[in-house]
């Protein structure tokens, strides 16, 4: 298989993040609190500089969309669009958890180009265009971000987990590990827009605000979106 330019591209990304995770976990523990109480690490904006730098070296014009510099008042970029989470599950990186990731997405006059997960402490990674190892599973995993839908989703799940970082649900249900990913009180496009992406791109079923979504256009930065993935080639039978 001919790996095309934009996963090269995502592929050379992952290694400089991977090449600087020592320093990365280093600044662990330099953080603070955001007005909303969730923590963010001098590493979150490490890994942000660094994904940013990167990425203007290949379009310097590139207008970029990441979570700790976005604000809801800044002018909706156009052109070529780099999305970033620099550091998906910040209270289980904080914590020493290795249940953390890294989600980067590039789109195009509207249209997607390449996305990419990386759990760096886990060694995993999914990059467009590259195939993935696949699993079965009955398990659905939660948001952590608690509210009585999830509550009921628990209670009639065959198995369940709630793991406190989006992009490890996301590479869950992809590979197949989990069946199914349920995000009833919805998350920004930086949490999962990447990993919808690359849900599609494997044969996923993916509803947003309870619609179906085929990934043809790009999402508002603005808004929360409740996710519902299911992964249709990963169910364990008995």
């Amino acid at each position: 298989m001919t790996t095309s330019p934009i996963s090269r591209l995502l592929i050379d990304c992952k290694s400089e993040i991977l090449a600087a995770l020592p320093g990365i976990l280093e600044k662990r523990f330099q953080f603070s609190f955001k007005p909303d109480n969730s923590p963010v690490t001098q590493s979150d904006v490490l890994i942000e500089n660094l994904i940013i730098a990167f990425f203007k070296k290949w379009d310097p014009d590139i207008q970029v969309i990441a979570e700790e510099s976005f604000r809801n008042h800044s002018p909706l970029p156009s052109g070529r669009i780099l999305v970033i989470d620099p550091i998906d599950g910040t209270e289980n990186f904080l914590s020493g958890l290795k249940e953390w990731g890294v989600s980067v997405t590039v789109w195009n006059q509207g249209l997607h180009e390449g996305s990419m997960l990386l759990l760096p402490e886990l060694g995993e990674a999914i990059i467009s265009g590259e195939p993935v190892s696949r699993f079965n599973s009955r398990i659905t995993g939660f948001s952590s971000s608690f509210n009585e839908a999830i509550a009921d989703g628990i209670r009639s799940a065959a198995e369940y987990r709630v793991t406190g970082c989006a992009v490890y649900n996301l590479f869950c249900v992809i590979t197949g590990r989990f069946h199914r990913f349920v995000n009833p009180k919805g998350a920004y496009i930086w949490d999962l827009l990447p990993g919808i992406m690359l849900a599609l791109e494997h044969g996923c079923l993916v509803n947003l605000n309870e619609q179906s979504f085929d990934g043809t256009h790009f999402l508002d930065p603005t808004c929360r979106y409740r996710v519902d993935i299911t992964n249709p080639n990963s169910i364990l039978k008995v």
